[in-house]
């Protein structure tokens, strides 16, 4: 999909066409994260990856410390 940067007020963006945002599951008003990859381009997610990497962490560490975290639960 090819989309052309254009001037928006004062500001710039790229207009994203209403399929692509159903298909994201998108409304207007919601946010997007866009991520910087290493070989070069860009992703664009409704997902948060800094929360999907602390969910992580936290799984790890739920696993890590299960009985204790059972022991206070009591």
């Amino acid at each position: 999909m090819k989309l052309e940067i254009k001037k928006i007020g004062n500001s710039t963006g790229i207009i994203l066409p209403k399929e692509f945002l159903a298909r994201l599951g998108l409304k207007q008003g919601q946010s997007v994260y866009i991520t910087e990859l290493p070989e070069g381009g860009a992703r664009l997610t409704p997902y948060d990856p800094d929360f999907d990497e602390a969910m992580s962490i936290m799984d790890d560490l739920m696993d890590e410390y299960k009985d204790t975290l059972k022991a206070l639960a009591k």
